[in-house]
């Protein structure tokens, strides 16, 4: 699949808005149960302004995937890290769409400073967390229990990528976190 990516506008709004509430619907992506409208998406781009972009990929001048992210942490230790989320339209998954947004995602902030992007990744959503896995990402660990998403407990998988200066220090490779215990929560 031919893909380009590019910095998303508020024309994007109901394009990134289909894509979110198919994740929203699907219950394996977020923890959010609303859909949202283009009016929340364009209102939401214009709060994250250019710190926060959010970046679209394009097939055939069709929107099929999109990434974004935001503030991890107010503290100023953390303005170098950011919280990321990654939604592909079911038309496109497993065609390289994801990954294109996430790499393209990676040149945008680091060009802007960020030096980590971290995300939680619900366990059943194995899609997400192989496409992670291939982007370089590292599992840190599990949030047991972290919230509940029509009535039942949900476990989150802690992910991590170093970006920039970050990924080349020296000695900068974490050891791998311990597994988390097996069996049924």
């Amino acid at each position: 699949m031919s893909v380009t990516t590019r910095l998303a506008g508020p024309e994007d709004a109901a394009a990134i808005a289909r894509i979110y509430n198919q994740g929203i619907e699907e219950r394996v992506a977020t923890f959010e149960t609303e859909p949202r409208s283009p009016e929340d998406i364009r209102a939401q781009l214009a709060s994250k302004g250019d710190r926060y972009p959010t970046v679209v990929v394009e097939r055939d001048g069709v929107v099929v995937a999109w990434a974004s992210a935001g503030a991890y942490r107010s503290r100023p230790a953390y303005a170098g890290v950011a919280e990321h989320s990654v939604y592909v339209d079911r038309s496109a998954r497993g065609h390289g769409a994801g990954r294109a947004a996430l790499d393209a995602l990676f040149r945008c902030y680091e060009a802007r400073g960020f030096w980590k992007l971290v995300s939680r990744i619900f366990p059943e959503n194995v899609a997400s967390l192989a496409l992670h896995e291939r982007a370089g990402f590292r599992t840190v660990g599990v949030y047991a229990r972290h919230g509940k998403l029509g009535g039942e407990w949900r476990d989150c998988v802690i992910v991590e990528k170093l970006l920039g200066e970050a990924a080349g220090a020296s000695g900068s490779t974490p050891s791998p976190p311990p597994r988390p215990p097996a069996g049924p929560r």
